[in-house]
């Protein structure tokens, strides 16, 4: 009896090995996609993240773990929910119009048509020295805190000291271009992608040597009664303020703004010119002219860093005035960049942010309020506190991964303040004066304020000062909040047109009438929806939760202020 060709080989019936080569290719294929759009959209999520973690932050968790335990983890969670939220309305604002949330305030209320002098001087430049305000206060946390890493990490280096070499990481940003530019600068992303987990794995080490009553821990996760009375209260609004930055509002519209997924090709300007260097360096002939030319090309390439291009000059001159002279992005655009940046937000920070905070708080309960170095609510702890009961307790290894970790979160959250100004004055008062500058002026504002503290007061005033910070940010933030949310539930600033059918065609003598552009009012009239726009704006329960954000946060502030 002969065996059919089908059953004698199984591969040809279509039998298993087939199937699982099938499964095998498609898992390859799904795994490569994934792989793709995370290398092209990861980013702009992990560098919000990291102003969630900031030494600020440090300070209000260490004192939230060391006084109250694992009780105010929920806030924690709950403050963490908050950013991710607002972070993706930051998104999305970027993402479906093209600008920023400082450059939206500009088109607000620079030019508006009645009254320009008093929407002008009473709303755009006071919320605009507020914003500065907002930077400043950040940038002097994170200076100061990575400077306690320092003399943490080098006893002998004065406070000081640790200011001045923290000041200096400014030189890495200007060596890496412009982050804010229409492309993403990579290299910037991969710095702080490193830092930030830099953070999370020295944590994470120093939690294993700690004994931790996980039970309890998870049990902290749940709201509990010990968060309403008065000093817990007042410490979760003091975990509020620290985890919603205003700055990484701005910063996250500007960085979605970005393409992320077309290569911009070699402009024929920058080809010609280095052909000219080569021909100019192939031509030199002798090591004097040489050297000549590697001087007039060094200074040319300074003099370019700090001086704004006539092209920058005419792109700032061209940038619209109003939203009658602008168009959002293309619906191609939209679709292709937004749902990718909203995950990539939302997982960087529940994934980064929140996991990092709590375990500081988590850290400080296990050390300070169950641990040897129980302090209860009579004392909170301090991050120098931290360091010495870390080495005491646990070992001199834990106590130089605390400083490595704080001084990671100091840096990296002190380049994207940074950068975050940089983004804070191009938007509302449209300077022209190039990047570089403006962002030595940023860490030149933040430095003064930094070396003033480290020398007249020293250590034991940093914890104040931090807390001051954070207070100065939680009051700061509704101002930030109100237009963002305004700006993402307006459907005729959050619309995109569809693109016209390639097939129409156009008979001779038919007209075509467009609709009318956006044109800018005092009040926010009801738009018509059309077939012709895509609206992106938020809905009524989206809308109805960002205003009840925005009312918990001036709550909290309103508490704040009567308590202080």
């Amino acid at each position: 009896m002969t065996t059919a060709p089908n059953q004698a080989n199984p591969d040809l019936r279509g039998g298993p090995t087939t199937t699982k080569k099938h499964w095998i290719d498609r898992l390859h294929r799904v795994g490569w996609t994934i792989f793709h759009h995370a290398q092209k959209h990861t980013g702009v999520g992990i560098v919000c993240s990291v102003a969630y973690f900031d030494p600020g932050n440090w300070g209000v968790d260490l004192q939230a773990g060391s006084q109250y335990g694992y009780k105010l983890l929920f806030i924690v969670l709950l403050s963490g929910l908050f950013a991710a939220f607002l972070q993706v309305l930051a998104c999305r604002l970027g993402v479906v119009t093209g600008l920023d949330l400082a450059s939206h305030c500009r088109l607000l209320f620079h030019d508006r048509p009645r009254h320009k002098k008093l929407w002008r001087w009473g709303v755009l430049y006071p919320l605009y020295v507020l914003s500065e305000l907002a930077i400043i206060s950040t940038d002097l946390a994170e200076l100061l805190g990575s400077a306690i890493a320092l003399t943490l990490l080098f006893p002998a280096l004065p406070l000081w000291g640790g200011v001045l070499v923290t000041g200096a990481d400014v030189l890495l940003i200007l060596a890496l271009g412009n982050p804010l530019h229409d492309r993403p600068v990579k290299v910037f992303e991969w710095i702080i992608a490193a830092l930030v987990l830099a953070v999370l794995i020295c944590m994470g080490v120093i939690i294993g040597k700690v004994n931790v009553a996980w039970g309890q821990a998870f049990d902290g996760f749940v709201p509990s009664r010990t968060i309403f009375s008065s000093g817990a209260l007042y410490t979760s609004v003091g975990i509020l303020g620290a985890t919603v930055m205003p700055h990484s509002l701005f910063l996250g519209s500007h960085l979605a703004t970005q393409n992320r997924l077309s290569k911009k090709p070699r402009s024929p300007v920058s080809s010609l010119s280095s052909k000219v260097q080569e021909s100019e360096l192939t031509g030199a002939a002798s090591r004097r002219e040489h050297i000549q030319y590697l001087r007039r090309a060094t200074w040319r390439k300074l003099r370019s860093l700090f001086v704004v291009s006539r092209a920058e000059l005419e792109a700032l001159n061209v940038r619209p005035k109003s939203y009658e002279h602008r168009e959002n992005h293309s619906l191609e655009f939209v679709r292709s960049h937004l749902y990718h940046g909203m995950v990539d937000m939302v997982s960087s920070l529940l994934g980064f942010a929140v996991i990092i905070n709590a375990l500081i708080l988590i850290l400080a309960s296990a050390v300070f309020y169950y641990g040897s170095g129980a302090y209860g609510s009579e004392s909170p702890a301090s991050l120098f506190d931290a360091h010495t009961l870390i080495k005491n307790s646990i070992g001199e290894a834990a106590a130089i991964l605390f400083a490595l970790a704080l001084l990671a979160s100091g840096q990296s959250a002190s380049l994207v303040a940074t950068v975050a100004g940089q983004s804070v004055s191009e938007g509302f008062l449209n300077w022209k004066v190039s990047p570089v500058v403006r962002r030595l002026l940023t860490r030149l504002l933040g430095l003064i304020p930094s070396m003033t503290v480290a020398i007249v007061v020293g250590p034991n005033g940093i914890d104040f000062l931090l807390v001051a910070t954070q207070v100065i940010l939680s009051i700061i933030l509704p101002f930030i909040i109100f237009p963002l949310i305004y700006l993402t539930s307006s459907s005729r600033i959050m619309r995109v047109r569809k693109p016209a059918p390639e097939h129409t065609t156009i008979s001779p003598g038919v007209e075509v009438r467009s609709l009318p552009a956006i044109t800018p009012s005092d009040s926010d009239p009801e738009i018509i929806q059309t077939e012709d726009f895509v609206d992106f704006s938020s809905g009524k329960f989206m809308m109805s939760l960002g205003w009840s954000i925005w009312l918990v946060v001036v709550a909290a502030n309103v508490y704040v202020l009567v308590t202080l």
